[in-house]
């Protein structure tokens, strides 16, 4: 080999060496899909997601009319994004070996989100949150589901027949959130349903005949083809997503 090949390849290896691990590994990967999704950089950049596209940081997803994508973290976490949705990744950062380091923050922007946390919520649950334009969610190891409406739920409706106010509504499947506004701050355990109508008011429990829980295709509930089994299983989806 050339003395200068042989120099630049020694520097791309010290560089790469040098490099954080959390800069070189992206922050999720789409698994499962149906229609059309989108994703925008930071940069304004906007592509079409397929199955194992992969998202960072900054990223905005967006799933169009009639669509739903599942996307996977290197924890384990699970999201599973509802038609005419949008989330923002605003931060992730994870290391198995380094859980000093663990920070996850989701901001669900519009529409709806089932999430099924991962070993970071487990271990640091404090160091995971889901910003929403009413409350904040934060966790206690949990499968959950938040729908944001803004004029802009129609067709969807409780049980009893009565169509979504706008807010936040949310249902557990497991575990618990806490769930935090201006006002105050309510946790919902298991089988729970909650509703925040502004930033400035608190939570509140309301009974299941009048929440929503947040429901996904038989699509979104398959195999993962991503890596990363244990954590976030699509049994744990199909639990509390029919």
């Amino acid at each position: 080999m050339p003395l200068s090949r042989l120099v630049l390849w020694l520097a791309i290896v010290l560089l790469a060496a040098q490099w954080p691990a959390e800069a070189l590994a992206l922050s999720g990967e789409v698994t499962h899909l149906s229609g059309a999704v989108l994703a925008r950089r930071a940069d304004g950049q906007t592509r079409i997601l397929t199955v194992r596209s992969t998202v960072d940081e900054g990223d905005i997803l967006a799933t169009a009319d009639n669509s739903f994508a599942r996307v996977r973290f290197p924890d384990g976490t699970d999201l599973v994004m509802r038609p005419n949705s949008q989330i923002r990744i605003d931060a992730y950062k994870y290391e198995e070996a380094a859980p000093e380091r663990d920070n996850v923050i989701f901001s669900l922007i519009k529409g709806g989100l089932r999430t099924v946390t991962g070993l970071l919520a487990k271990r640091n649950p404090n160091k995971y949150r889901l910003a929403t334009p009413t409350a904040t969610v934060g966790i206690r190891g949990t499968l959950f589901g938040t729908q944001f409406c803004n004029d802009d739920c129609a067709g969807l409706q409780t049980p009893s027949g009565r169509p979504l106010e706008n807010g936040l509504h949310v249902d557990v499947s497991d575990g618990a959130i806490i769930i935090s506004t201006n006002a105050g701050s309510q946790e919902f355990r298991i089988g729970e349903f909650g509703y925040v109508a502004n930033i400035n008011v608190l939570p509140v429990h309301i009974p299941p005949e009048q929440g929503f829980r947040v429901q996904a295709p038989a699509l979104a509930l398959g195999q993962v083809v991503a890596a990363g089994a244990g954590i976030g299983r699509a049994n744990d989806l199909e639990c509390a997503v029919r």
